[in-house]
């Protein structure tokens, strides 16, 4: 295989990587941001510093490991740098077709044609960036929404239609004609950052095709305002609406019973998805109409919901104590770094799990240094401020300023991966590295966080049964609603702020955090009417001279008058 076989999709413009390992090595390290492939002697090692002494300073362990072999080899491999002598290390080869396929997104395998295809004009521009129209597909839907037990064929004839609703002109910018098509597009730009979302939506599709199966009603283009709102009596009713795979025997085998909806959260969010469904497709210039207008009762769930799963005070300084911590014995101190950072981001800035999910397409999240953001009491005595990147929900970048405490912590993991300790201005690397991939995965970081609270929950007292409890059903997103508690009732941050911190689209679920808990209006109450306190007050008077002042009111009324009436 040789590199020019690969496109850097990337660049602007499109083009091969150089012939050469050397060059096509080197570029990479410039397109990726971080060192790839290099080659280490004492001469290459006196090259890089103005003396030795700067030079063993600068490359530490460079240095120790060429005091015993004439070639020491840095190379790239499972999100991290990694360093070994000539006879140990990988070829070159080898690196460079490794980190290829670990960014395959970017760099994509395109072998060059001979000269013979060229003269026959088979080769041609738009081949240098792949074509992504398989991925809004009929298969591609299919895949997307059917079940386990569902049948493909019977399926992709029913979604392969549109209803009297679908917009034929130019103003539907999905370029799409038919339902399989559109539903996939909203899968993929909905649901693509979180399985979790994806399988709910999955879930709620497949319960509304089930049951316009079941009622001979649809396709999802053709149904009417007055189709759903009988489906969403359906649902408030019986408590019960018709799996994809319950409906009709065609549809899917194997499967009888009907899916129990299960409560009203359940309710609320299958036509939650109904209604995002059909705003986006009217918002998208798919549908002429919008028929789940206001069908969902989204803003008076907002209203009335009130986050409860948050952890106290004191299991999150457990927590931290916990990270502080040396590594244990069974944990190597470069996944104990990466632990510990992994907390860090999850406790202090407030993301969702699947928001510190590389995306190799964003170069996202990632960790920039701000030179104006110093804040006076940083313990490193830095004069920069940190900042975390994130891609939130619907595709929109979030800015998270880091608190000082996180930038120790952040520096003793990129030390740990052999990055420097600040990230450089345009450096692409995964902010959470792997050591079977490139970059962590969503399930990967979800278990690092309940390794802390683990450990954490052993260190609570073998009595204490609802304190454990309670740590045990922690996960990351607790560690979100904490964060927000904190900033909005703890430290009063106006709520504006609040929002663009965690990234909410509504001010209402902000707002959702200032709900005080039964602890919080006693703690008020007592304050508002203690004795102490209102005998403390300037002007005023206790509840025992109530009377008399009853009496100094009454007297006064009355000179008053007489002084009226003798006027």
């Amino acid at each position: 295989m040789s590199p020019a076989d690969w496109i850097d999709v990337g660049a602007l413009p499109a083009r091969r990587l150089p012939p050469t390992v050397d060059a096509a090595l080197a570029w990479l390290g410039e397109a990726l941001g971080h060192p790839v492939y290099r080659r280490w002697t004492l001469t290459d090692l006196k090259r890089a510093a103005p003396s030795l002494a700067d030079a063993k300073r600068a490359h530490p362990a460079v240095f120790a490991l060429l005091l015993d072999h004439d070639v020491a080899i840095e190379y790239w491999a499972q999100g991290r740098l990694h360093l070994a002598d000539e006879a140990a290390a990988p070829s070159a080869d080898a690196v460079l077709t490794r980190v290829l396929r670990a960014h395959q997104r970017r760099f994509r395998y395109l072998p060059a044609v001979s000269a013979a295809a060229t003269a026959r004009g088979e080769e041609s521009d738009r081949a240098l960036v792949p074509s992504d129209t398989d991925a809004t597909g009929i298969t591609d839907a299919i895949s997307l929404i059917m079940s386990d037990a569902s049948d493909p064929a019977i399926l992709r004839v029913w979604l392969a239609r549109a209803g009297r609703f679908m917009n034929a002109s130019t103003t539907n910018s999905l370029g799409v004609a038919d339902d399989a098509r559109a539903l996939a597009i909203f899968l993929r730009d909905r649901a693509h950052r979180s399985l979790h979302t994806l399988r709910a939506y999955r879930t709620e599709l497949r319960r509304l095709i089930g049951w316009c199966h079941a009622c001979r009603r649809g396709p999802l283009s053709d149904l009417t305002r007055d189709d759903l709102l009988v489906y969403r009596q359906s649902l408030d009713r019986t408590g019960r609406a018709h799996h994809i795979g319950s409906a009709t025997p065609s549809v899917a085998r194997g499967s009888t019973a009907g899916h129990q909806m299960g409560s009203d959260a359940g309710r609320r969010r299958a036509l939650a998805v109904i209604s995002s469904l059909y705003r986006y497709w009217q918002k998208t210039g798919y549908l002429v109409i919008n028929p789940a207008a206001d069908l969902s009762s989204g803003a008076a769930a907002r209203a009335a919901w009130t986050p409860v799963r948050i952890l106290p005070a004191r299991l999150l300084q457990l927590c931290d104590a916990v990270v502080a911590d040396n590594s244990p014995p069974d944990v190597s101190p470069l996944a104990w770094a990466r632990r510990r950072a992994i907390w860090s981001l999850y406790r202090f800035a407030g993301v969702r799990l699947a928001e510190l999910e590389w995306s190799a397409e964003q170069g996202l999240p990632r960790v920039s240094i701000d030179p104006d953001g110093y804040r006076a009491g940083s313990p490193s005595g830095s004069d920069n401020g940190w900042t975390l990147h994130v891609l939130g929900k619907g595709g929109k970048v979030r800015t998270i300023p880091l608190p000082s405490r996180c930038e120790p912590v952040l520096r003793d993991y990129r030390l740990a991966r052999g990055l420097p300790a600040v990230p450089t201005l345009f450096e692409t690397v995964p902010l959470i590295h792997s050591e079977k991939r490139d970059a962590l995965g969503h399930s990967g970081l979800y278990d690092e966080v309940k390794a802390v609270l683990r450990a954490a929950e052993a260190r609570l007292p073998a009595g204490d049964a609802a304190t454990r409890a309670l740590i045990h059903a922690a996960s990351t997103h607790w560690l979100r609603h904490g964060y927000a508690r904190t900033l909005v009732v703890d430290h009063a941050v106006p709520l504006p702020v609040a929002q663009t911190l965690l990234g909410h689209a509504s001010v209402q679920t902000t707002a959702a955090y200032a709900r005080t808990d039964l602890g919080q209006l006693r703690e008020f109450v007592e304050n508002s009417f203690s004795t102490d306190h209102n005998d403390e007050q300037p002007g005023r008077k206790g509840f025992n001279n109530a009377p008399d002042v009853c009496r100094e009111s009454g007297q006064e009324g009355r000179s008053k008058g007489e002084t009226e009436r003798a006027k």
